[in-house]
Formats: C-alpha cells, structure tokens, sequence
C-alpha cells in the first residue's frame, strides 16, 4: 500500500491495562511492534511448553525470506502479539460496555488465551504446508490448522496438568474455529460478539489480521497506513456483534486493501511461489521415506514437525532422500525453477474458472521442438481477494452512526466512493519451467493455451528473449 509507515502505533501498556489486573503477578517482554507485552499467570502455563516455544521454529512467513530477508519474524511473536490485542480489544469492551454486555473475568481470559493459542497447530512454512503439500498426500481428506490447534490444547493441558477449567478450554477452541469450516457449535447464545474478536468468521476484521497485517508489512520493509488502534478504540457492540462508527468505512476498506497488497508483493510474490513450489517437491519425494505427514492427527507426534525439517533432509545421508536433497541444495544455490509468465484471468471468466494445471500447459505444445513432459512444467494459481472471495467484504459488516443510536446497519456499494473497487478477485496463473533449458518451449505452450482457451494471449508481454536463453 502506501509509503507511509505510523511509527507511533505501538499500544501503550500499563494504562491500557484492567484496573484488576496486577502487575506483580505478570510477566512481561518486549515486543517490536506492541512494546510490553505482560503475560498473565495462565497464559504463562501454556508458554512455558515445548508445544508452544515450536512455534519459535515456525517462520510466520514461510520462505518469504528467501525474497525479504528481514521477514524471519516466527508464529511464536505473532502469537504474543494476537494474546496481547485480545486482551485490549476485551478490556476496551469491558471499560466501555462492561456492565451493559456483563464482561466478566472469564471472558477476559478466554478471549485471551483463544488469542494466545490460535496458531499453536500451525504446520511448517506457512500455510504452504496445508494447502499445498497435504491436498497432495491426504487424498481429498480436508485437515486445518484451526483443528490441530483445538487437539493440541487439549494435549498440552493434559500432558502439563494445566488447572483451567473445561468450560473454557471448551469456549477456547470455539473462539478458535469461529472462522473455520470446522467451526463448532457455540456453547452458549450469549455474548456472540467474544467470537468477533480472535477469529472473525462474521466479517474477517479481528485482532488476528490487525497483527499480522503491521507486523508483515514492517519485517518486509512496507509501508502500512492501516491504524487498527483507531478501530479498536470506536468499536462499539450493538446486537450482541461488534460494529463500527459509519466514518471508520474507509479505514476498513484500507485494513483489507493492504492484506490483498501484502498477498500480491510479498505472499505470492513469483519467486517466493518459485521456492514454495521447490519446497512442496522435495517434502512429495521425502514423505514416505521420513513420513512426514504421518502426524497430522496425533498432537503428540505434530508438535514435533517444524520448518527444521528442510535442514533434516539438507543433511541426511540417505540415498532415498537423494532428490529432495538436490532440490533444496538447488534453493540454497539460487537455482530456481523459473518463472515464464503469468496472465490475470478475465473478469467475465472468474465465476467458472478451473484451475490450471501442468497437463493442460503442456498438452498446449505445438508439434516439434522439445518434448515438454508434465513434470517439466510447475503451474501457480493465486487467488487474491479482500477476505470474501468475489464478495464485497464490506457488505458483511455493519455499522453504527454515532453513540447516541443503537441502530446498526450495513452500507451498501457505491455509497461511500466510487474510487473503491468494483471488483473484489484476482486470479493469477502463473507458469514455471522446472528446468532451465526449456524456459521457452513453456512459454510457447503457455501462450498457446492462453489462445486455445481465451482467444487472445491475455499475459501483459510476451517472456524476455534473454530468459528464454538462459542455459
């Protein structure tokens, strides 16, 4: 998004804190991006496990470094940081609406600690791990992270003997998988605004997001102009969901602006997808040997898989490993599979798309030249939207016009600016040639399928002849 970066939006700390919460009983560190970050006693239960501290192991943003250097920022900081704006977020209900809304003590832990363990099954390299390699290996078993995050709870508070109450165990994976398909049944039919805060399955505005968004932007070097302090300090609950002044519109027309900007330059961004796709073959032709998704159901064997797995098969020996081995000896060389082009597909054709694979790209050759076999050719189909697919998300939200009206209502299209977008998808293809030497026999065939299936190459230009000679 913009160039502009708001150096001042770190949360104080004490001031912002419950009147009834006691300092001395709290430990603290210090975070980069929100300052002093005090633990609460419970929440240090669950942090002094080595179930936790596997998330130190977890680049938050998969090997987005290979691109960004500075984004080796881990799941275990973010996980501090969505802890700490859960806690404010409850506490400025409660200071705000308290006694309306009957916020007690329960609620404040709860939300904080859903907060704190909300990635704690996060799989290795970011979400490379469940949408890229497992759809591969599961034969069409859906597995989230969400889940193992509610099973591994369960186990940490077993394994440790954590004294916490099953009541809020239970509320706390509810509060988890709010915003999952595998979202549970909510247990009681009051207070549904706690289930906004963590995980949004409502709207997709959640503390979450406010994290990830700022701290993504600043380890990558971006500019963020998104202030989700203004946010969190209008929120107001108006039937039993949290809304927002009708004038913060924009503002939050911006929070989802810069999360689609951050998946086009950085999440997606053709090399760090060209690695991603590397990473995704070398765990495919390790996976029987070192059984590496052999876990993904038993929390006691899950904690154990972290991003330290590319340096297992780095350095192992084994003859079986040999191919995976190349292939991550190629991303240490900078020896990528290399990127051909890409083409945004037609806005009238969005609603029937089908993915495109390897077959379809090199089935598109033309007679004669070289031979393009399936495994020659790497395709990436990225989907970029603002959270609700082809939907306006903001349509999802509803909103409130001052504090002196407890009406809320949505804002339809088009009343705010017309300067906002029409349409609300992207989708990219991009193709790669795993081999160097046959760059422009790829591109060739994937123009040709641009041709055979829209009539015209839609790509923006054709590949650089110098690519294509590469050798």
């Amino acid at each position: 998004m913009g160039a502009y970066c708001n150096e001042n939006l770190s949360l104080p700390t004490a001031c912002n804190l419950s009147p009834s919460h006691d300092l001395r009983l709290s430990k603290h560190v210090h975070d980069n991006v929100h300052g002093n970050i005090y633990l609460d006693p419970l929440s240090l239960k669950f942090i002094d496990t080595e179930q936790f501290q596997r998330l130190r192991e977890l680049k938050q943003l998969g090997m987005t470094h290979m691109v960004y250097p500075g984004a080796v920022h881990s799941r275990f900081e973010h996980s501090l940081g969505v802890y700490w704006l859960a806690g404010e977020a409850i506490h400025k209900l409660k200071t705000y609406q308290g006694l309306e809304l009957g916020i007690d003590r329960f609620d404040v832990q709860t939300v904080k600690i859903a907060g704190l363990l909300h990635d704690v099954g996060h799989g290795p390299f970011s979400h490379l791990f469940e949408r890229e390699f497992l759809p591969q290996v599961l034969n069409g078993f859906k597995w989230a992270h969400e889940q193992m995050s509610a099973k591994l709870i369960d186990h940490i508070v077993d394994v440790h003997h954590i004294d916490v109450e099953a009541e809020m165990i239970k509320r706390v994976k509810e509060l988890i998988l709010a915003s999952s398909e595998f979202a549970l049944p909510k247990s009681a039919k009051e207070k549904q605004f706690l289930y906004d805060i963590v995980a949004n399955g409502r709207n997709g505005i959640d503390v979450d997001k406010f994290d990830y968004i700022y701290r993504d932007s600043r380890a990558c070097g971006l500019g963020c102009s998104f202030d989700f302090q203004r946010l969190m300090e209008t929120m107001r609950v108006l039937g039993d969901e949290i809304c927002y002044r009708a004038k913060d519109y924009l503002s939050i027309h911006k929070l989802f602006a810069t999360r689609a900007d951050l998946y086009r330059t950085v999440y997606t961004h053709s090399k760090v997808k060209a690695v991603e796709i590397m990473v995704v073959d070398a765990l495919l032709k390790a996976n029987s040997y070192l059984e590496i998704s052999s876990s993904i159901q038993d929390p006691s064997e899950y904690w154990k898989l972290d991003d330290t797995i590319i340096k297992t098969i780095e350095t192992a020996p084994d003859e079986e490993l040999r191919e995976s081995r190349d292939l991550i000896r190629r991303i240490r060389r900078r020896n990528l599979y290399q990127f051909c082009n890409e083409f945004a597909v037609p806005k009238d054709k969005l609603e029937h798309f089908k993915n495109v694979t390897a077959q379809d790209i090199a089935c598109s050759q033309k007679n004669g030249g070289v031979l393009l076999k399936e495994e020659d050719i790497a395709v990436s189909n990225v989907r970029i939207d603002l959270t609700r697919g082809r939907q306006n998300p903001l349509e999802s939200i509803n909103f409130f016009k001052d504090y002196e009206s407890e009406e809320k209502f949505p804002i339809p299209d088009g009343r705010i600016s017309h300067l906002l977008p029409t349409s609300y998808q992207d989708m990219i293809v991009r193709v790669y040639s795993k081999k160097p030497e046959l760059i422009a026999a790829v591109s060739e065939a994937f123009e040709n399928f641009q041709l055979k299936t829209y009539g015209v190459k839609a790509q923006v230009h054709a590949t650089p002849e110098k690519k294509k000679r590469r050798l």
